[in-house]
């Protein structure tokens, strides 16, 4: 690493650091030695926990420095005072052995400096009155979980969250219900914040040569998580200037973990203009190289302003949370309704119309430009266009493997389509396993002729004893689908009309289907798909009844005639076969 020798180490100067070690000490060690061979004294605390030949190793990689020293060992378990404790020794050396430092620095082995040390000195020597600590008041702050904001200060915690879990629990849902409360010291207000601060001599001695401090410690050391609130609490009793804001550079999702810097986030870290970064992955070397060597000086120097980059944090935290609508992810999958959109992409389900014309899928691909399936989810196979065996995303035309799990059938179809729109052909006699599924879709819109299934029977030649059980089954499956796609919690856009009305006029409902599927084109239609023939299809529907079946979805069609579109009774005898 690039810097001055050790041999040649700057006389001490106003700016120290205390630092808290736990792991990665090679790293630690670069950050430690990079500090005070610029002139920073460095006091270092490691975690009692450490074995003792990392322990004495870290120590060895740093002995050459004349202005480093090592504190007195805690256990420093997450939410626990020890962390508080091996702070207030660390600082009570720094102050005690070097009395040139006016300011005190709060790091973590894991933090990196971001840009040269002369800058923060002379930021600091323009502020040389100023505590820059996070704090306030627990009804301004937003990143507590738990609901433990002033019961952190009411309650007692002598458990560990961590390693004494069930016992942490039980003891806090104890002291809820025989409604115990903890008495605040001297009235002072509990405030919270960010543990990475840096304040004066003055105040830092203040707080740990207090006349009260032993019985703020004794109060503390039941606190729950007391490094985010001991010093952020006590500096308001003696500073007068108090920047509530940290210096270092600390970024939190949404669970409350630090988010972990690595190479690529190197221009991300320059941008934030901020003097320390913390957590920074150990084996980073291309971050260690840049900033733990003179050419960070070329680094711009303006007013930390770490909100810069909040918006890129804000994302990850949404793509973590939320993911990409349409694309299921092991963090949600398979909680119900944990996703982000049911599908990637808007889609159309049209069912009946294949019944009622001809060549249909082939006509609206052409008058829309889109790509028209037909039944996806026909029981021997899956329909794609053109007839194809193998789809986008190597989706197979495979019954089988689509029944194993048709929602991930079709949220991967429209997955693997993005920038395309689908359409398919839907009907009674299909897989009906995602019918609630398309009706709650935003994604979906749907379209149906009611009772349009009767067509093929009418046109089949089957004995007409098997038609009316056929039809009777279609009627019930049928009768269910719209009772989904009419429910009050559907969210696709649905169109039903029965057989009769749709006969009755179809071009406005054609005219709305394509201007909703390509709205940019703004085609006017000026012809339809060919209509089957219906000729003898209300005597057929009247035979159903006369047979025992009622047919309830086709609409008003009469026994004695048979439907024409209006068009047709104008003298445009092209919608009609």
């Amino acid at each position: 690493m690039s810097g001055p020798s050790s041999a040649l180490v700057a006389p001490n100067g106003p700016l120290g650091f205390v630092m808290l070690c736990h792991t990665a000490f090679h790293r630690a060690a670069e950050t430690a030695r990079h500090w005070a061979e610029r002139g920073c004294p460095v006091v270092i605390h490691v975690d009692r926990r450490v074995g003792r030949w990392s322990y004495d190793k870290f120590m060895a990689d740093l002995s050459d420095l004349p202005n480093v020293r090592f504190s007195e060992r805690f256990n420093c378990e997450w939410g626990t005072w020890g962390i508080v404790a091996a702070t207030q020794k660390a600082a009570e050396v720094m102050l005690e052995e070097f009395p040139s430092v006016r300011h005190v620095y709060l790091a973590s082995g894991s933090c990196l400096p971001l840009r040269p040390v002369k800058e923060l000195i002379a930021y600091l020597d323009e502020r040389p009155r100023t505590d820059f600590i996070e704090s306030v008041t627990t009804e301004e702050v937003g990143w507590t979980i738990g609901g433990l904001n002033m019961e952190r200060f009411t309650l007692r915690f002598p458990f560990s969250w961590r390693t004494q879990r069930w016992l942490f629990d039980r003891y806090v849902a104890l002291q809820r219900r025989v409604g115990f409360r903890r008495t605040i010291p001297n009235g002072i207000v509990p405030h919270l914040g960010s543990q990475w601060w840096c304040l004066t001599r003055q105040t830092l001695s203040a707080i740990l040569q207090g006349p009260d401090r032993t019985l703020y410690d004794r109060y503390f050391r039941r606190v729950w998580i007391p490094d985010e609130s001991y010093f952020q609490t006590l500096v308001r009793q003696v500073s007068g200037n108090v920047e509530s804001r940290s210096l270092t550079l600390s970024k939190f999702d949404f669970q409350g973990k630090p988010h972990i810097f690595y190479d690529d986030h190197l221009q991300l870290l320059r941008r934030s203009d901020c003097f320390v970064a913390r957590k920074i992955w150990p084996n980073a070397n291309r971050l260690y190289a840049t900033f733990l060597s003179d050419d960070a000086t070329a680094q711009a120097g303006g007013e930390p302003n770490p909100g810069k980059i909040d918006r890129l944090f804000s994302k990850a935290v949404e793509r973590r949370v939320k993911g990409r609508p349409g694309l299921y992810m092991q963090s949600r999958f398979p909680n119900a309704d944990w996703e982000n959109g049911r599908t990637a992409a808007p889609y159309s389900v049209f069912q009946g119309f294949t019944d009622v014309f001809e060549n249909f899928e082939g006509w609206l691909g052409k008058v829309t430009g889109t790509r028209v399936h037909g039944h996806l989810f026909a029981p021997d196979r899956v329909e794609f266009a053109g007839g194809e065996a193998v789809f986008n995303g190597a989706i197979p035309d495979s019954a089988a493997l689509r029944d194993y799990n048709p929602r991930s059938f079709l949220a991967n179809l429209i997955w693997a389509t993005r920038g395309e729109r689908q359409s398919f052909q839907f009907g009674p006699a299909d897989n009906q396993t995602l019918n609630w599924f398309m009706a709650l879709d935003g994604n979906a819109q749907i379209s149906v002729i009611s009772g349009a299934w009767a067509i093929p029977l009418f046109k089949s030649n089957r004995n007409f004893a098997d038609i009316r059980r056929e039809a009777a089954r279609l009627q019930k499956i049928e009768i269910d689908h719209l009772a989904i796609l009419r429910h009050s919690s559907a969210k696709a856009r649905i169109r039903i009309w029965t057989l009769a009305e749709f006969i009755e006029n179809p071009m406005e409902p054609l005219q709305t289907i394509v201007d909703e599927i390509s709205p940019r084109s703004l085609r006017r239609l000026t012809e339809a798909p060919r209509m089957t023939d219906l000729a003898g299809f209300g005597q057929f529907l009247q035979n159903l009844r006369n047979q025992g079946m009622q047919p309830v979805l086709m609409g008003d069609f009469p026994a004695g005639g048979d439907l024409q579109p209006a068009e047709a009774r104008r003298g445009r005898p092209y919608l009609v076969k």
